[in-house]
Formats: C-alpha cells, structure tokens, sequence
C-alpha cells in the first residue's frame, strides 16, 4: 500500500525483500528512493539502520540524486556483524514549505504578519532537544520573526540566517510520517568482501622428482612449508582444492585420458574410494592431524585455509555402495557419470537432488561441518549451479544460523540469472566474468557492472586462472600479459585470485584453441622450483606482492561500490578510480585510488587521461598530486593528464591522490 508521503523502489532491495542485500562491516553504500507527493508542498527522508540488537542508528538525511527526478539517496555504513534492516522514513516538511514560501510571498508583500506568523507557530514545533545552540539560534529566529518594530526585510533575514536554516534541517518538522521498509541487510566480516586468494595442490607442493622420473607427491606436511612463501606475497587465503581419497574405478591419467598409467594419480575432485569419502583426508596426504596442523600454521601466518566442496562422487565412494539411490540409473542400470558436451568424466558420478533430499542434505550438512571443526571457515564451492537453488538456500542459511563467520564462494561459471540468485540466496562471493573480458568496452562494461549493477548482492573474485581456464590471452601475451591481468583482478575488485604456476608464467595450453593447461595439474602432480625462478628473475612474485601491499595499504581497493571508469582517447588504455570516503571518525581525507592500464601487452600506446574530478572528491580548478605506487614516481596532475605506457617496462599506473598542491 502506498504510504501518506509515497516511497517507491527502494534500493538495494533483494527479491522484493525477502532476502537481504549485503554489505559488511565498515562498508558504506547507497540507499535510494523515489520520494514525492502531491503538490507544492516540500518534503522529506531518511534512511535508518536497525542493529542486530534492536537499537537505531541515528538517521541520514537523504539528498536528491542530481539529474534524476524525485530520486533520493544517502550514504549508511553499518559498524557490526549481523542481520540489520533498514528503512526510508519520509514526511511533509512544513518549516521547509514555509521557508520556501515566505521568501516569495514576504518580499511581494503579500500576506506578511500572516508569514511571520505563521513561522513562529512552526519554530515553536520545533524539539531541540539538549542541543542548548540550537535550541538559542530559535528562540532568537522567534524573537525577530514577531518584532513587528524590527523592518520587515530583517525579520526575513533572521529567517533566512544559513545558521538557522541548518538548524531546521537537523531537527525538521515531521508531519504525515512515512515509514517504508524494514528491509533487510546482511553484514558479514570483512573477509566477505576483500580478500586475496592463492589455490595450490598439497600434492604438488614440497612433491620431488626422484632419478628414475618417478614422482613422490607432496603431503600436508610438505605443502605447509610453502604457506611462509604464500604469506609472504600478501595473500590473506589459500584455498585448496579436494583433499579427499581419490577413485579408483575409472581414474583418469594425465592430461585427462582414459588410460591412466601405474602411479598416475587421478583427479581430486573425483571423490572417494575405500579410505572414505568426503569426510577423509587422502592417504597420500597424511592424515586427519597434519591437516589440522596445516590449517594450525596457516592461521599462525594469517592466512585463512578455504577448502573445496565438490558434492559429487567416484564410482568407489561410499555412498554409490550406501546411498545409490542418490545417483541417476540410466536405462541399461548403469549410473550415469558427469558429461559437459563435449567433456565427459567418466571418473565422477553427480548426486541426483531430487532423489532422496532430505537425506543428502543431512549428509552434506554433516561433511561441511566436520570440516568446520578442523579449523574450515571458507568454502569454496564447485559448480553450484548444478545443483538445485534451494538446496544451497537451505543449507547456507542453517550455517549462517549458528556459524555466520562462515563463507561460501560460488564457482559459478554460468548464466547471469543464475549467478545472481546463486549471490542473492547466501553466497558470499561469485567467480565471475572476468577471465573472457579482455577489450577495452569489455573491461569497462564490466566494472561497471559489478561495481554498480550487482555491487548489493553479488561480491566478485576476480581470479586471473584456475586449473580449468587458461585464456589465450595469457597464452600468447607473454609475460606482460600476466602483469596486465594480476593489475586488472587486484585493483579492479575487492577479492582477486592467483592459481599457483600463475608467477611462472605457466601458460602453454594442451591444445590450440583450448583453455585447459598442458600437462594439467588437475590430473598429475607438479613439480616446481620456486626458489630457483626467483633467484634467476624468472618469477612475477614480487609484482604479486607489490599489488597486495597496495591493496592492504588502501582503503579504496578494498571496497566495490565506489568506482569510477575515466575517459582515455586511446582504444588500449583503459582508466578507472576507487574513492573511501572518509568517515567522521576516521583521519581526514578521502582514499583515491586511480589506475591506467594498457590492455595491450604487444605495443606502447600513449594518450590523453579526462577524469571526473568530482568523482573524486576534488575541486575542478586545481592541480592535485599523485605518487605512482608501482615506481614511486610523483606527478601535478589535473583534469587532462598524458600517459603512456609501455608493456615492456610498466603495463599499469597505480596511483594514489595526495590532494591539491
């Protein structure tokens, strides 16, 4: 029903409120409205934020949204964890009216007792409360407005005086109350919102290449002595892919054949076997204890572990022999393994949800929460938008219920509409588009929109590869294009990713036209020198390093909303800035942040950069200076600046504002 004061399309507002739009603590974002009413008379709104605990937050005036009609927004940041609300409160404002009209009806002579009058009944409206300056400045706008001995014109000036307009402002006669709302907001951690992201396979790490060509896989053991190193380049997640008893029915061998060799290992996301399923640990790996002991020396190094849960099984886990009944029979009463035209996996049988709900969801239930007790608090989910909608709604709000710390990040390499509800029904981050959005209009357009379109309830992670997706971008573009894209992913979002081999340079591709790796890491162990490519200058681990110590020293990359896409005269260089504004508690000044990169990692290009200096917070007239933190060069810029850049020695300006000179 419509309200006395109409509000109409609330942003953000998820699936008509039913479920919350998001933000996480100390996130500021943007509440909107269509605020009007019939006639003349001036109006009103606010935004209020509800806690957790019940207790409002002190309102904030909402502001029309320039070149917009009746569109009103304002700017809350909510300061804890937990399922907040907000509304849009709205209201007829009389001393606003009045103020409005007794400038035109006083100075035409018309009706003046009768506006004098009239505003003193409405000053004394006024609930001041212990505010002892505010409440003097209107006694004193009382006194003036009914000395008729006073001349008109300074009756009017005593009503008109910015300091008592301002006073009016802060506490308003509100009449014909409109309450919009409550809607809801979930606030999560801030690990929700920015994070940087390192994958590896323990099997991989500390793994040793004996004379014979033979390889010993790496374990927990092996794999934790590789955490300092990942610490050490500023990344704040390791995520591993399924640590689980690989199948052996139907073991793939390298680079995904059908006929594996004695000692090829298989794929780990084809999940069980007679040590156990998704509860166990792989044998090859250690135990139960050295994970713990893993996520023990993570954590110590301050690194969270996120770990992979792929809900599907090899024919020789233990629920094909339990729970048959969960998998598809086809018609000749086998049961049908995992196909992606024109893949197939004939090494994983996917659960059947439809089959036995309850059940399953018990069971996965129970799974994510024994790994919840070894230290687990990030998920990372494989392909779940092949599995029902509701099952993850479910699941993800049981677990936000009695654990909301832990976080769930959707590999959904699929459709929008389904990567949005996946977003809007509890995930606390997606994979994205990022990877295939390599031109200019493409990488704008989609900065864009995740930044402004989707910013409420879709949180990206930019990755720049996985095991799966080797773009030929990076396949061709050499080292300069491995540059380009880490700028892109850690400065572009709040949450990016690297797959390990990404420092090397890994980039060759098992086939022409093909995204998937050579000799794929999904299907072999890997055998890397790390110490050996650093020491020659053969390793992009410092450029990595240097990108997250940018990133953990500015607030403004580690938000998503607030972003800005620049105009460049050149096809090549794409430009855009990040602001934190500042809050009223924190030290003065705004955090910006403006990046140039050249998406060309061939050739030079050079051009003229066209920035919207309000956008960033700075007065048009002025020269400002900025420090590039890449090279820590300083430069006058103002609102058209030159930059060119050279793929051979600098892909990307980072530059951060120092304000006016």
């Amino acid at each position: 029903m419509v309200g006395r004061i109409p509000v109409l399309d609330v942003t953000p507002v998820v699936q008509h409120g039913r479920r919350p739009a998001k933000a996480v603590t100390g996130e500021t974002f943007e509440v909107t409205a269509l605020v009007f009413r019939e006639g003349h008379d001036q109006l009103g709104a606010e935004v209020v934020l509800t806690a957790p605990d019940g207790s409002r937050r002190a309102p904030v005036r909402m502001a029309p949204v320039e070149g917009e009609v009746d569109r009103y927004a304002a700017e809350v940041t909510p300061d804890a964890e937990g399922d907040w609300t907000f509304a849009v409160e709205s209201w007829s404002d009389p001393l606003a009216t009045w103020l409005h009209d007794a400038g035109i009806k006083i100075r035409a002579g018309v009706d003046v007792e009768l506006m004098f009058t009239e505003g003193v009944l409405l000053l004394e409206r006024i609930d001041i409360g212990d505010d002892t300056a505010a409440a003097a400045r209107v006694r004193d706008a009382v006194t003036a407005l009914g000395d008729t001995d006073r001349p008109v014109e300074a009756r009017l000036a005593a009503a008109e005086d910015p300091a008592l307009v301002a006073v009016l402002a802060a506490y308003p006669v509100r009449d014909l109350l409109t309450v919009e709302g409550p809607y809801p907001l979930r606030v999560d951690r801030p690990r929700a919102l920015f994070g940087s992201w390192y994958e590896f396979f323990p099997r991989s790490e500390g793994a040793v290449r004996k004379p014979d060509g033979t390889v010993v896989s790496g374990t927990f053991k092996t794999a934790a002595k590789r955490l300092d190193a990942v610490a050490a380049m500023g990344f704040d997640v390791v995520y591993l892919p399924p640590i689980h008893p690989i199948g052996q029915v139907n073991r793939k061998g390298r680079n995904n054949t059908l006929t594996p060799e004695p000692g090829d290992v298989g794929s780990p996301w084809a999940i069980g076997s007679e040590h156990g399923g998704h509860d166990a640990v792989a044998p090859e790996l250690g135990t139960l204890r050295d994970f713990k002991a893993f996520v023990k020396r993570a954590t110590a190094l301050g690194l969270e572990v996120a770990l992979d849960l792929a809900l599907q099984a090899a024919p020789d886990h233990p629920w094909v022999a339990k729970h048959p009944e969960w998998f598809t029979t086809r018609a000749d009463g086998t049961i049908a393994y995992a196909e992606n035209p024109p893949k197939k996996y004939q090494d994983i049988y996917p659960v059947n949800f439809d089959n036995d709900p309850e059940g399953i969801y018990r069971e996965v239930l129970r799974v994510v929460r024994h790994w919840m007790k070894q230290g687990v608090r990030i998920f990372r989910v494989d392909n779940p938008h092949t599995k029902p909608v509701a099952f993850w709604e479910r699941l993800l709000d049981e677990v936000h219920r009695t654990d909301p710390d832990v976080l769930f990040l959707a590999e959904a390499f699929t459709k929008p509409p389904m990567m949005r509800t996946l977003a809007e029904i509890g995930f606390h981050q997606s994979y994205t588009y990022f990877t295939w959005r390599n031109t200019k209009p493409e990488v704008e357009s989609y900065l864009r929109e995740v930044a402004r379109d989707t910013g409420h309830v879709l949180r990206p992670n930019f990755f720049v590869n996985t095991p799966d997706i080797l773009h030929e971008f990076l396949q061709h573009g050499g080292p300069a294009a491995f540059r380009i894209r880490a700028t892109l992913a850690a400065t572009g979002s709040p949450s990016w990713g690297v797959y390990a081999g990404f420092e090397l340079y890994e980039r060759m591709a098992v086939r022409p036209g093909s995204e998937e790796y050579l000799d794929s890491e999904k299907y072999q162990v890997r055998v890397r020198d790390w110490a050996t490519a650093e020491a020659e200058g053969r390793s992009l681990a410092p450029y990595l390093t240097r990108l997250n110590e940018i990133r953990r020293a500015h607030p403004a990359l580690q938000q998503l909303r607030d972003l800005t896409v620049h105009r460049s005269d050149d096809d090549s260089i794409v430009v855009f800035s990040k602001r934190a504004r500042a809050l009223p508690s924190s030290s003065p000044g705004d955090d910006v942040v403006i990046v140039a990169v050249n998406l060309d990692p061939y050739a030079a290009h050079e051009t003229m950069v066209h920035l919207d200096l309000g956008a960033l917070g700075l007065p048009a007239d002025a020269p400002f200076e900025v420090h590039d933190e890449l090279t820590g060069q300083v430069w006058s810029w103002g609102t058209d600046n030159y930059v060119r850049l050279d793929p051979a020695e600098q892909v990307a300006h980072v530059l951060t504002v120092r304000g006016p000179r």
